[in-house]
């Protein structure tokens, strides 16, 4: 399980690296609500395709190795303590908007510029998705109990619609 401290050190990892990275997924959740409201067998983060190679070396530096590989949508790394980051490369544009490769080829994942947000980390501003782009991201599919938990928080704080 990943604690908030252990979020923040990948993210100075990260950083120091030059890597500009932004948290999707329950930590992304957690840092939209400000706390932490369940456990997190995985950290997700969205990165720039083009800072990948500088996110890899840093990760592998602390200790973690290639796990799963499904690029160009997704790929894990893991540590051999336990903790797993599962990372999405993106393709920016100028406006700030970003794309992501699906599984679907003709159907990419897409990021308004907008959606990009900050939320925290314990006391650290850190970068996320908004709350609707959670929202969309968690239809289309039979939810686990974390999943229903995590969009009542976000209906409750936010005030915004979930497919459940």
């Amino acid at each position: 399980m990943m604690a908030p401290g252990d979020v923040l050190a990948v993210l100075a990892l990260l950083r120091g690296a030059g890597a500009d990275v932004v948290l999707a997924g329950g930590w992304g959740i957690d840092a939209l609500l400000g706390e932490q409201t369940r456990e997190h067998r995985d950290l997700d983060l969205l990165h720039d395709r083009a800072q990948e190679a500088a996110v890899v070396a840093a990760l592998e530096s602390a200790g973690y190795t290639e796990t799963l590989d499904q690029r160009p949508v997704r790929f894990v790394l893991s540590h051999p303590s336990g903790p797993e980051i599962d990372l999405h490369p993106l393709e920016f544009a100028a406006d700030g908007s970003a794309v992501q490769a699906s599984p679907d080829p003709a159907a990419p994942f897409r990021y308004p510029a907008a959606c990009f947000v900050t939320g925290t980390i314990g006391p650290v501003t850190v970068r996320c998705i908004s709350a609707e782009r959670q929202a969309d991201f968690h239809q289309g599919y039979e939810p686990a109990g974390r999943d229903v938990a995590d969009m009542a928080h976000l209906r409750r704080k936010f005030g915004i619609e979930t497919a459940f």
